[in-house]
Parts: C-alpha cells; structure tokens; sequence
C-alpha cells in the first residue's frame, strides 16, 4: 500500500518561492527520536493513493499550485515515481522530503527540490543554523538551506 495522509494540504514554506500541495505519505522506517508525526511510521495508516487519486486531487488544485511535495514515499520508489511524472505531465514542480542522508538517482532525476536529512531534535530544522538537513534545488545544485533561516 501506498497511503497518504488525507486530505493533501495547500503549504507555503516548504520550498522557497513556490505554492506546494504536499503529500505525507505513511510508513516511514527511519524512526527519528522525536518524530513530529509519529503515525506515519505505521504504512497502515491513511488512505490508499492511486493515480487515479493523486491526479484527481492535482486537477482540483493545479490552478493554485506550483510544486508538488512529498513528505515520504521513497521506500516505495516505483510509486513515487509514477506520481512525480504525472506531476510533471502537469508542468509542476516537485520536491521530496526524506530523513535518509541519499535517495535513488531514478527518483532524483524527477525532481526540482530535495530535502535530506534526518530530524535530530537537538539541531532543528532548516530554520536552524546548526541542521544537519539539507535542501537543495537538484536542477542547479544550489543548497537552499538560507532561505529558511529565521
């Protein structure tokens, strides 16, 4: 099962300059102590998304956003991919968010925005100047991580 947290938010901070419908995608392995969503780390939980579904929602949407992100999903790269290129088939952007430290080149060459990194309490977000979570526009390699800080 792909499943999804429903129903898909409209957010505006995830990635600089673009108005994103984000998808949190349930479970997640990595177990980092303090996790801000704990319930996504059970792959039971959600609501089963398909193409047909994900599009469904991009259509309701598209004239309103510019990217796409996905908190999650890489563990199930073929879907996830099948998503970013219906993504794409829409001229939107894409973004993930992972806590792994490396996705898969077959993901990356699908998308615009990539955020690596586990959470470590201790080191905030990518508001923090002391993070270990990296974003990065993956077209120019630039890493985004300044335009978060607070």
């Amino acid at each position: 099962m792909f499943n999804y947290i429903s129903p898909p938010q409209i957010v505006l901070q995830e990635v600089p300059s673009e108005i994103s419908l984000l998808f949190t995608i349930t479970g997640c392995r990595l177990n980092c102590l303090g996790c801000h969503s704990p319930e996504i780390q059970n792959a039971k939980f959600g609501t089963p998304l398909s193409c047909e579904i994900f599009t469904q929602w991009i259509d309701k949407y598209q004239a309103l956003i510019s990217c796409v992100v996905f908190f999650g999903g890489e563990w199930q790269s073929q879907r996830l991919i099948e998503l970013l290129k219906i993504s794409q088939g829409y001229k939107l952007k894409t973004c993930l968010y992972t806590g792994k430290e490396k996705v898969s080149q077959a993901i990356i060459a699908h998308l615009d925005y990539l955020k690596l990194g586990p959470w470590v309490e201790s080191l905030g977000g990518l508001e923090s100047s002391n993070t270990n979570q990296r974003m990065f526009n993956v077209k120019t390699g630039e890493l985004l991580n300044v335009r978060f800080l607070r």
